[in-house]
């Protein structure tokens, strides 16, 4: 599933491409993804500007400049399991899962979905965007100053399970995927088995920076491409190639030579070395 640093690293290379344009038309090919695709779309989106790209948690969001009213809106959009966008030209033929074009003249953005587990939802700026139930229920950026050790201490005293999937709830942080809590807690020596009320404020600081350390890295080497994630111009993101612990049991630990350890946590295999991390 793309975490924050692919779809951070999406929003960035979308930017310099589409923001400011006008959009010229809407194609959608499916009538549905997780939930239904906004209706009309076509009708909604054609001669408005696309005002920006932000990113909250996973999602993306496009701002909308709407004519002739100049009223606003919000595209939100979550990639899913295996979704992801292109910028291609009007003449490249759509593929299978290809299920949403959104045209800037010579310029369309393609999202590309094989299971459709994402999400495109129309809102309107009537209401708060951040009211709306997706945003909601978000925890905070990981990337952003609030979150530090003092803030992770705080909370995780109230948690009693295992930090590595209480690192992994999006109701406390966002964006921390598998590849990025299990590289996190190696980098600060923590055991992802230790319980999350057990970690000192010493250690939260620790652990708070290794988890921008780890996103930083995983964002200037576009992502992690392990399955479907594929920049916007097609590429391939590197970060999996520099991995200390995932995807890698049985070889050696880079830091003591012992062997990597794989355990399933919360129905997720979690890379670990029981020897480094306490």
């Amino acid at each position: 599933m793309p975490e924050l640093p692919e779809v951070e690293v999406s929003r960035l290379g979308l930017v310099p491409e589409l923001t400011g344009r006008r959009i010229t038309g809407a194609v959608t090919r499916t009538p549905k993804l997780r939930y239904p695709l906004p209706g009309n779309l076509n009708q909604r989106l054609q001669g408005a500007r696309l005002k920006e790209i932000r990113r909250r948690g996973k999602y993306l969001l496009f701002d909308i400049d709407k004519l002739p009213e100049d009223n606003t809106a919000t595209l939100i959009l979550h990639l899913g399991m295996s979704g992801s966008l292109r910028i291609v030209t009007p003449e490249t033929p759509p593929q299978t899962h290809d299920h949403v074009d959104i045209a800037f003249g010579e310029k369309i953005l393609r999202l590309r979905d094989p299971r459709r587990f994402g999400a495109l939802l129309w809102h309107d700026d009537a209401t708060p965007l951040m009211a709306h139930p997706l945003m909601a229920v978000l925890g905070v950026e990981p990337l952003e100053d609030i979150f530090n050790g003092a803030w992770l201490h705080e909370y995780l005293h109230k948690r009693s399970g295992p930090i590595k999937p209480v690192l992994m709830d999006s109701h406390l942080v966002v964006g921390i995927g598998n590849i990025y809590a299990a590289e996190s807690l190696f980098l600060s020596g923590i055991s992802p088995l230790r319980a999350a009320q057990r970690i000192s404020a010493t250690r939260c600081d620790l652990l708070a920076d290794a988890v921008k350390q780890t996103l930083s890295a995983a964002v200037a080497s576009g992502g992690s491409s392990v399955r479907d994630y594929v920049h916007s111009d097609g590429g391939a993101g590197c970060f999996q190639l520099q991995c200390a612990v995932y995807e890698r049991e049985g070889q050696a630990c880079v830091g003591c030579g012992k062997p990597v350890r794989r355990i399933r946590q919360a129905g997720r295999s979690t890379f670990y070395c029981p020897h480094c991390q306490k």
